[in-house]
């Protein structure tokens, strides 16, 4: 979301008084629609600000307040340590692009960032965004920036600023790109470490909402191929009755393939930082992933040591019709399909045995549909799927 801009505001864009010379604005960049965007934005970003957030208008850069008052919070971290990351959507904003739908892009955006973050057992804090474009669009621009607000208030840290560049040179118009960056923090004690996975312990898995954001060039190329309409209803995307999530999935109106493909990326962090919060003397979390590109093998593995082996039981969760849709149609082999998407597995634990059932219903009660998808074993590093 971008911050004011460093050129005098009084200064407008068009013809130059000193004899008809070249503009910025005769270059395709316009200052003064810029301007009237981001001051239509302190309202959207002053909804996800806390009691941390300092005010500071008209800043280069946000200010938010790390040490606390005791007397004002519930706790202090005794020794915190800062979590940084940054992502963006990938290839999905082509697709939003084509469709012209631009509110869900933004969650996608803060999801893609926060999910990486808690893996390390710490919360998301602030998150500042970059949005590049070939030409300033404000009801475009408005949307994502809305999304990038819904995604920070689901993930409970605060929209604190960012940037807004117009390239006409670089991106054609209706184009853009969107990168994200989240700072969090974590109890360093509590921080996550794979060498604390153990034989025996169990990993649990999270359901994904869709595709999220990975994968997307093999999906608009499936698309294209296969000549499938975006704006039809397929009776195949729509779940069979039965389970709580199907259930709700029937009751709701059908959608359009474009529509299913857009569902923004689930945000974990809510969910995961409550857990956390749940069990504050022993860590009964030994690891976490974020599955994203490479699926379920090649991010779990990330959370391993090379003493152990996760085996996970692909039988134990249902994918969701989009998988076995954009298989079908792209003709993809299952392997590269469990390469490329989480097939329905957006985040994964791994937990301490006796624990396994209780934290399955704590996250079943803040919202998360929980599979007890495998184990963990003696062996070197690596994730076995059968």
């Amino acid at each position: 979301m971008p911050k004011a801009p460093a050129q005098p505001r009084s200064r407008k864009p068009g013809k130059s008084s000193s004899g008809g010379g070249l503009t910025y604005a005769a270059a395709g960049v316009n200052l003064e629609a810029k301007d009237r965007f981001t001051d239509s934005l302190e309202s959207i970003m002053r909804r996800t600000h806390g009691p941390r957030v300092i005010s500071n208008p008209g800043g280069f850069a946000g200010l938010f307040r790390l040490d606390f008052n005791e007397r004002l919070f519930k706790r202090n971290y005794k020794d915190p340590v800062l979590i940084a990351c940054t992502d963006g959507c990938g290839t999905k904003v082509k697709l939003a692009a084509q469709l012209k739908k631009f509110d869900t892009i933004g969650i996608d955006l803060v999801a893609m960032n926060v999910n990486d973050l808690i893996v390390q057992g710490g919360e998301p804090l602030i998150f500042l965004d970059y949005i590049a474009v070939g030409r300033v669009d404000s009801d475009m621009l408005t949307d994502m920036v809305r999304g990038v607000a819904e995604g920070c208030r689901k993930a409970g840290c605060a929209l604190l600023g960012g940037e807004t560049a117009e390239m006409p040179d670089v991106y054609a118009n209706g184009d853009f790109d969107l990168a994200g960056f989240a700072v969090g923090v974590v109890e360093l004690k509590r921080a996550m470490n794979p060498l604390r996975v153990k034989a025996g312990d169990v990993v649990l898995g999270l359901e994904s909402d869709g595709i999220h954001s990975n994968g997307y060039t093999l999906v608009r190329k499936v698309v294209e191929k296969a000549g499938l309409d975006l704006g039809r209803v397929y009776p195949e995307l729509v779940p069979a009755n039965g389970g709580r999530r199907k259930k709700k999935a029937a009751a709701a109106a059908p959608r359009t393939l474009g529509e299913v493909l857009l569902t923004p990326t689930r945000i974990y962090a809510d969910s995961i930082v409550r857990l956390q919060r749940s069990y504050t003397v022993k860590n009964i979390i030994s690891g976490m992933a974020h599955i994203t590109g490479s699926g379920m093998v090649g991010n779990l593995e990330r959370a391993l040591h090379p003493g152990v082996d996760a085996v996970i039981d692909t039988r134990s969760w249902e994918p969701l019709p989009v998988f076995r849709f954009i298989q079908q149609h792209g003709r993809v082999a299952e392997e590269e399909m469990r390469r490329v998407f989480n097939m329905g597995i957006g985040y994964t634990l791994i937990v301490r045995p006796s624990f396994a059932e209780s934290v399955a219903e704590r996250l079943t009660k803040l919202g998360e549909r929980v599979h007890r998808i495998g184990r963990v074993v003696r062996g070197s590093g690596r994730v076995i799927e059968e």
